[in-house]
């Protein structure tokens, strides 16, 4: 790995280059490994549910010295991948600790949507086992380095906006939870009652996955338990508006929309301001 250290500041009057090197950039070279300073740092976490090694990610921007939120986030149905660990940074570069959990275990992470399919639907027909999962990377996420554990939030794309909506019915203690694209329904709608924190659902007006009956069972049961909940329908989005390798056919049900994207991420950066303070850009 290369240390980049930028120039600047050409002064052409004498000309000559004077070099300063920009701290946040400065790279420091021991046995090997690089180290730097100011930039986001990404580990890999290995951590267990029970008998199960589960294999995490946590992001962070080591510049910051002080405790602050920490946000887990759940990943879709094809397991942990690149995807989340962008999802990661971004959370980081806005001032986060942000960890991705891992669902289905070390090393299993389904290369077609046949074995996604099977493995994601595991899950949603064993709820104990998924609120098990869940919370063993809110666990780990809470004893992370940096994180304040008294402010946790959660978000979850697809299947893991299912996962982070059984954490909050759960009774989990986190301040808020975010749902993208995930399917409302739960086999049990009273376990509402539970939830401590907000919810923001953030779904795709013409997503065939999750019809207007399962919104409308959702919304209802966010009444009946007086939850603090908010739902936004982006229009002319399908299943998997967020997800930038999905394509944009809408035709086949989950495509990319760039606009219901920016402005999901935008309202959940507004959902996590009024929970933790404003932060980020």
């Amino acid at each position: 790995m290369a240390c980049d250290a930028r120039l600047n500041a050409y002064d052409s009057s004498q000309g000559a280059m004077k070099n300063i090197l920009h701290l946040a950039a400065f790279c420091v070279c021991i046995s090997g490994a690089v180290r730097v300073f100011g930039a986001i740092k990404t580990e890999t976490v290995e951590y267990k549910e029970g008998n199960t090694t589960l294999e995490g990610v946590l992001v962070y921007d080591d510049s910051i010295a002080s405790k602050r939120p920490g946000i887990l986030i759940a990943h879709q149905w094809k397991g942990l991948t690149e995807y989340e660990r962008k999802r990661a940074e971004m959370l980081a570069q806005l001032g986060y600790v942000a960890f991705a959990a891992d669902i289905y275990g070390k090393g299993i992470r389904p290369a077609d949507p046949k074995g996604a399919s099977e493995m994601a639907g595991k899950y949603k027909t064993d709820r104990g086992l998924l609120r098990r999962r869940v919370q063993a990377g809110l666990d780990q996420l809470r004893k992370s380095h940096g994180v304040d554990p008294q402010k946790i939030g959660a978000i979850g794309y697809c299947f893991g906006g299912t996962t982070v909506l059984e954490l909050a019915r759960s009774g989990a203690n986190v301040a808020g939870v975010v749902s993208f694209h995930g399917a409302l329904a739960t086999p049990t709608p009273d376990d509402a009652k539970n939830i401590k924190g907000k919810v923001l659902a953030c779904h795709g007006a013409d997503d065939p996955f999750v019809p207007a009956a399962e919104v409308s069972g959702f919304e209802e049961e966010m009444r009946k338990a007086k939850v603090d909940w908010e739902l936004i329908a982006y229009g002319n989005s399908v299943h998997s508006f967020t997800d930038w390798n999905a394509g944009n056919d809408n035709s086949k049900g989950a495509a990319y929309n760039e606009k219901a994207d920016k402005r999901s991420w935008e309202a959940m950066k507004e959902f996590f301001n009024e929970l933790f303070g404003k932060r980020g850009k």
